[in-house]
């Protein structure tokens, strides 16, 4: 099939960028007041990370699943349309909420749409590419995410601005994007001629290489540090600011991430996935300790943006690096493990997190963070880009 590009972006990945623009829209409205609001209902900390650790945890093991399935049945779009699709569904009933553990099934039933999306997602964007340019097309996918997450925020702090305390009308706007999410789904996402049936048949996750199985362990201890941003937006709350504040602060940190997408993405290309990876883990560990360490609202605003960094270092590099290390036939199964190992880490990193913050203090949480991403910086070095350049190392 011969790979039309638009504007040096093939057109799957052009769709699948604009479906997560319209769908972050949506889950970061939601998700940059979640916490406030849990907060007006009665919600401890460690509940707040606890919700967000099991609804993450369990849907994750979906991930691996649809990875599974959709390298086994050749097919991509008929998990994201369902997925996506989940997603729309649920988020009106946000707005019927009361009580914390109605939120825990709602969250527990959204993220089971994302469980069910993202590995496809990626195993699809990988195959519509070559090799050369999939740092790029990884980071525009990444650019187009969080340019929702920009825009989702900042309505949401503008609705806090104009209907204080009213969640419920927000929850039920964020609505929209989510169903236009999926229309571009079905109307834009073209499925790729799958390989032979032979070829399909022969899905097993022996055939994932040890380099692999050596980044999933990396990946796991640095995501043990990694508990919910929740707790990130709780700190600066209990800065004293307002709180229709909260949203614009989380969207500092979307916007840093958006403008580095693409450029990192292509400087992964060039120099390599590995070092910026490490060097991720290390600005986390950096942004992790100050953000233990500080207690003003001002402090928080460059901490933001260096968690914006982070997350543009690692996001787009981890998702490429994953793609050059597992064949055509394994990258939906690759992808699902790595998010199912991300999810399924959340659940004791939040819980851990919460407790900690609720019965120790607020810092500790931060600090155990800034560890376990040091660790994780350490054995990234050592283990691949050592390996790959022995002569560095001696």
């Amino acid at each position: 099939m011969k790979i039309r590009l638009l504007s040096g972006i093939h057109r799957n990945v052009m769709a699948t960028g604009l479906t997560s623009f319209f769908t972050d829209i949506s889950t970061k409205m939601v998700y940059s007041i979640m916490p406030l609001f849990l907060m007006s209902i009665g919600a401890s900390k460690t509940t707040i990370s606890l919700i967000e650790g099991i609804a993450e945890s369990t849907a994750s093991l979906l991930k691996a699943a649809s990875g599974y399935w959709s390298d086994k049945i050749g097919r991509n779009k008929p998990f994201m349309v369902l997925g996506y699709g989940i997603t729309a569904i649920v988020t009106p009933f946000y707005a019927l909420v009361t009580a914390p553990f109605q939120v825990l099934i709602a969250r527990f039933s959204e993220r089971i749409g994302k469980g069910l999306r993202a590995a496809p997602r990626d195993s699809l964007i990988a195959a519509s590419i070559s090799n050369k340019e999939i740092g790029k097309n990884f980071g525009f996918q990444k650019a187009m995410d969080n340019s929702g997450a920009i825009i989702g925020p900042l309505l949401a702090s503008l609705a806090l601005f104009l209907m204080p305390n009213n969640y419920h009308s927000i929850f039920l706007w964020a609505t929209i994007p989510a169903v236009l999410g999926v229309l571009v789904v079905i109307i834009g996402i073209k499925e790729l001629k799958s390989a032979d049936k032979k070829k399909k048949d022969i899905v097993s996750i022996k055939l994932l290489p040890k380099r692999y199985y050596l980044f999933m362990m990396i990946v796991f201890i640095f995501s043990l540090g990694n508990s919910s941003d929740a707790l990130l937006l709780i700190k600066t709350y209990e800065t004293g600011i307002e709180k229709a504040w909260i949203p614009f602060i989380y969207m500092i940190f979307n916007a840093t991430s958006v403008l580095l997408a693409i450029p990192i993405g292509k400087l992964s290309d060039k120099i390599g996935r590995e070092k910026l990876i490490s060097l991720g883990f290390a600005v986390y560990a950096i942004t992790y300790l100050f953000f233990g360490y500080c207690d003003s609202f001002t402090a928080f605003i460059p901490l933001f943006i260096l968690y914006g960094i982070y997350s543009a270092l690692t996001d787009v590099s981890q998702k490429s690096f994953i793609s050059d290390i597992t064949t055509k036939e394994m990258k939906g199964t690759g992808y699902g493990l790595y998010h199912a190992t991300l999810g399924l880490t959340l659940l004791p990193a939040s819980f851990l997190g919460g407790w900690m913050y609720d019965n120790i203090n607020n810092q500790i949480p931060f600090y155990f963070g800034a560890v376990m991403a040091l660790t994780a910086c350490i054995l990234m070095y050592f283990i691949f880009i050592c390996n790959k350049d022995k002569k560095s190392c001696s």
